[in-house]
Formats: structure tokens, C-alpha cells, sequence
């Protein structure tokens, strides 16, 4: 196994920012890690790159032991941070040449250059850091992080804040990247995870809620049904909460409502009672499965 997580757990004085969590992942797997904030997403990337010791648990890359031989994991291993941590003040190649020295890495420049290319930074190499847009700052952190070709890639929302062609060009790249190594990446973008990754990783509230891949997962939840409601006016809330069979809802504006259960059929036949019953007009109302950003917000939060 590439990574290989058991009992891993972060206490935080009195919270559990991580609590005993296992997974294991394997070469030329892309695997998506979803959470909402704070649900340990970081704090678990932080700790399996070593940069935050755990409470407690085994954390092995590629057989190594990361409590015992923490050099020797930080060798396999190329992360990129949710806040990439750049020089501003270097030049691109400048800056490559920097980390190559870090990793003594034989051949540098043959090395830098197939980086630069691979990422796409040709055009902008002869350039101070700091004058580059935020998709090539992210460029430059990723080519940092795969300079010393690491068996293992940790990658924390490395499309944050990009706009929607840098987002499509850094999938693609990772995307190449994934086929021969192993990929963990955190992000909010369902898209991106549906776009790339073979395997999704749900947490919350420090426990892994959801392991497999986006296909079995939403098998898994088939039995969790999703009815749209459209009203022809606005009615009070309260009215839908107290449906017995409602498990979570979401608004969707425009008096339209997106409404989570275990039991369509039966829900259908109490939306209409109470439509009956409060005089309610209903311009239109449909089943249909569950989106992966669905089964998100399903497992990662409390019925409303």
C-alpha cells in the first residue's frame, strides 16, 4: 500500500480533530477527501505528510513508518498545502533549483525542466514568483511538489481560488499525474472529484462517514430518495420540517425545495395531504437520484 492510516487520531485539548480514523490507498489511485470545514481534512493530510504529529495511530507510506523514519517519508511523499508556501521575492526557476538543492536531486536542471513543462510554466519561468496570477502559483507549487518524483502526492484544495480555466488545466495535470502515482486531494468542487478521482473519502466531525468508489457510494444511498417540490407560492417552512418522512431539505428558491427520504412514495402522498390541508398549490413534483453533492450534504450535516 502506498498510504496505510490505522486508530490515527489528533486531539486538540478537549476536541478530536481527528478520531480514529483507518483507510488504505494504492498506487494509481485518485482519491477525493471530502469534508466540510473543520471536519479534519488538513489536520489528517498534515499528519500523514509529518508536518503535525498524531495523538495516536500508525501511519505508514510506502512501508515506512512515519513516527520512525520521518525522512524517509518526507522523501516519497510531494505535498502542496491548502496556503502554498512560495518565495515571492524568487524566480520560478530560481525558486525549482531552491527545493532541487532541498532534495538533492542528481541532474537538477534536465529535472526543473521537465517540470516546468509538464506544468505549463514555459511562458511565465523567467518570472518572480510573486508576479505570477494565483493558476500559475499553483503551477509552481505542484511542480515543487512533484520535483523530487514522489511516490505519493498530497494535494490540499489545489485549485482553490482559480478560475474555471486554470481549474480544467490543473485537473488535466493531475489527472496524468494520477495514473502512475498515488493521489490524496481535499476539495470542495464535486466536479473536480467527479472529473478525477476513482475513489471518494467522505469525513465529519473527525470520522470517516463514506469510503468507496463515487459509483458504490451512490448505491449505497440509493434508499435515500430525493423529491423537487414546486409550490406556486411561498409557504411557511415549519410546514415541510413537520412531514414525518422528510430527512433533511434544501431551498432551492423561487418557493421550489429539494426534499431528502428514506420513503419517496410515502413522502409524495404527505406533500400533497399537506398541500390539501393548507390550501397549497403544487405547480409541479419529481423524483430523482441522489448527486454525489447530495450524498454530501446528507452525511456531513443534521436534518434541518
Amino acid at each position: 500500500m502506498s498510504i496505510s492510516v490505522k486508530g490515527l487520531t489528533k486531539i486538540y485539548g478537549s476536541q478530536r480533530a481527528v478520531d480514529n480514523i483507518e483507510f488504505e490507498l494504492k498506487k494509481g489511485e485518485i482519491v477525493g477527501f471530502l469534508g466540510p470545514n473543520g471536519a479534519g481534512k488538513s489536520t489528517t493530510m498534515k499528519m500523514i505528510t509529518g508536518y503535525l504529529p498524531a495523538t495516536s495511530g500508525d501511519i505508514r507510506v510506502c512501508g515506512l513508518d512515519i513516527a520512525e523514519k520521518p525522512l524517509e517519508v518526507k522523501k516519497v511523499i510531494g505535498y502542496l498545502p491548502e496556503s502554498n508556501p512560495l518565495y515571492y521575492d524568487m524566480y520560478v526557476r530560481e525558486y525549482l533549483e531552491f527545493s532541487a538543492g532541498i532534495h538533492q536531486i542528481k541532474n537538477a536542471k534536465a529535472r526543473i525542466e521537465e517540470m516546468i513543462e509538464l506544468t505549463g510554466l514555459t511562458k511565465e519561468a523567467h518570472k518572480k514568483i510573486g508576479m505570477l496570477s494565483k493558476g500559475y502559483k499553483q503551477r509552481v507549487g505542484l511542480a515543487q511538489a512533484m520535483l523530487h518524483n514522489p511516490e505519493v502526492l498530497i494535494l490540499d484544495e489545489p485549485t482553490t481560488g482559480l478560475d474555471p480555466n486554470q481549474i480544467v488545466e490543473i485537473r488535466e495535470l493531475i489527472t496524468r499525474i494520477g495514473k502512475k502515482k498515488t493521489v490524496l486531494l481535499s476539495t470542495h468542487i464535486m466536479q473536480e472529484v467527479q472529473a478525477m478521482c476513482s475513489r471518494v473519502m467522505i469525513i465529519n466531525n473527525g470520522k470517516i462517514v463514506a469510503d468507496d468508489s463515487i459509483d458504490k457510494i451512490q448505491q449505497a444511498n440509493t434508499a435515500q430518495g430525493v423529491l423537487i417540490v414546486q409550490f406556486e407560492q411561498t409557504i411557511d417552512e415549519q410546514l415541510l420540517t413537520q412531514l414525518a418522512n422528510v430527512h433533511s431539505k434544501q431551498s432551492m428558491g423561487n418557493n421550489k425545495w429539494k426534499l431528502f427520504t428514506q420513503k419517496p412514495e410515502e413522502l409524495r402522498k404527505e406533500v400533497m395531504q399537506m398541500a390539501l390541508n393548507h390550501d397549497i398549490n403544487i405547480s409541479s413534483m419529481q423524483s430523482e437520484a441522489q448527486s454525489l453533492e447530495d450524498i454530501f450534504r446528507n452525511l456531513t450535516q443534521s436534518a434541518n
